[in-house]
């Protein structure tokens, strides 16, 4: 995967996707990582990968200040038409490399945004740069479960289900190996397909 195929790929997933991951199990599993979570006015909260907004309609987002960034123009439009009467700010960004300064948000939310970028620890390295100290960032998406490894039709597969524009064999842990002394996961829960679909909340720690 890259940019320039992802861009194409999700201006045709564009028209489809809420009804694919908004609605059934997806659109539960999306309630659920937003309940208990409480934001105020003063905090700063960015979504990396946005999509069409299917998350945004679990918090209150009529009074809170919130980024919103994704890297298709299309999900960005269905977005910015959900919500027009919101204070988001919807930017075309390229999550791998965001134009945020260092500790600039208290709340970072990442759904189903590792799996499908190019660089999966580039875009977390990112998230945990952007996010201040003491702030949290809540992750959903799908991983291999811990301790487990593909199954070998999986393995097999992995390939061209990468070509329709996600991964299927990241794993968390060895992404989050490299920043054991930056970070502490907070919660770590399992949502979907027998913990395939995880809820995890990071807190970034003092250096």
């Amino acid at each position: 995967m890259n940019n320039r195929w992802n861009e194409w790929i999700y201006k045709l997933w564009s028209p489809l996707y809420d009804t694919f991951f908004n609605s059934g199990e997806f659109r539960k599993a999306r309630q659920k990582v937003f309940q208990g979570e409480s934001y105020h006015e003063n905090q700063r909260i960015l979504f990396v990968g946005v999509g069409t907004g299917a998350d945004l309609e679990w918090i209150h987002h009529q009074t809170l200040n919130i980024t919103a960034i994704d890297y298709s123009n299309e999900m960005l439009e269905k977005a910015r038409r959900k919500f027009r009467d919101s204070r988001i700010q919807f930017l075309k960004m390229d999550a791998q490399k965001m134009s945020f300064h260092d500790h600039q948000f208290d709340v970072v939310i990442g759904s189903l945004i590792l799996s499908v970028v190019p660089d999966a620890d580039q875009c977390l390295k990112e998230m945990i740069r952007v996010l201040k100290e003491d702030g949290e960032l809540i992750l959903f998406d799908k991983f291999i479960p811990e301790g487990r490894g593909l199954s070998p039709i999986k393995k097999v597969l992995r390939p061209l289900i990468r070509l329709a524009g996600t991964d299927i064999g990241l794993s968390f842990e060895a992404l989050v190996e490299k920043y054991k002394g930056t970070i502490s996961v907070q919660e770590d829960m399992p949502l979907m397909f027998n913990g395939m679909y995880r809820k995890i909340v990071i807190i970034k720690r003092h250096p």
